[in-house]
């Protein structure tokens, strides 16, 4: 009884074998719909075009004006009040994150499984003019540039941020902290004797010192000894 069981099983298999090939080939000779490209016939073509310039005007339509996407209701409804960079968490192997974030998340037409904050969303763009964006990756604390490690922005864009920063800041777009120095009206420059240049040295006489008081200090004996026999070996010998 066993062995007609286990033979009308194996029978089973043998004849879902060609089906199971055949819905494979099937669908795999579908078209990918991820394929952009205008349809072989002439029926469709116009609403593929329009499609195409839909797509267009959609990815142009914050290029001229950057900042305007952070004033619009898709930009509150995605992010909030928080930074764009907020909850950005990088898929990596082990428990480590990695020290350096990625060069770039594009490369040609390749996108990254898991792109940073800036480059995964097309709206944002990096511009002198957009402050709202830039100030996000702007410490309030101490003004500088939030490191890519904390916000997870490939090096591309840190590199982008840290060139607009520097612009809007140039521009007076950006407000920024210097450093305010009280003088209390003393004397700064090198004029007087503390910080001037060493005078020139007077007509000395065979044997007199620099200074005056320099011969009048009597070494004491013992501690030249003391050092002498220390620096015995570095010493030049007289010819005495």
């Amino acid at each position: 009884m066993a062995a007609s069981v286990t033979a009308a099983v194996g029978a089973l298999s043998r004849l879902s074998r060609p089906l199971y090939c055949l819905h494979r080939l099937v669908v795999s000779s579908r078209p990918d719909p991820r394929l952009r490209g205008p349809p072989s016939h002439g029926f469709g073509t116009a609403a593929w075009l329009q499609k195409e310039q839909k797509v267009v005007a959609e990815a142009s339509r914050y290029k001229e004006r950057p900042w305007a996407y952070l004033e619009s209701e898709e930009y509150k409804e995605r992010y909030g009040s928080s930074p764009v960079w907020s909850g950005y968490r990088r898929n990596h192997k082990g428990s480590i994150p990695p020290q350096k974030t990625r060069k770039t998340c594009i490369r040609g037409e390749k996108v990254s499984g898991n792109p940073c904050p800036i480059c995964r969303d097309p709206d944002i763009i990096v511009h002198p003019q957009n402050v709202a964006l830039l100030e996000q990756f702007i410490s309030p604390h101490s003004g500088m540039v939030h490191d890519a490690f904390l916000t997870g922005v490939c090096r591309k864009q840190q590199k982008k941020l840290q060139e607009a920063i520097t612009t809007a800041r140039d521009e007076g777009l950006l407000q920024f902290q210097i450093p305010y120095v009280e003088f209390s009206g003393k004397d700064y420059s090198n004029s007087h004797d503390a910080v001037g240049s060493t005078p020139r040295p007077p007509a000395l006489a065979d044997g007199d010192t620099w200074y005056k008081w320099y011969s009048e200090i009597i070494p004491d004996e013992q501690e030249v000894a003391k050092v002498r026999k220390t620096y015995k070996a570095y010493l030049k010998q007289s010819c005495c």
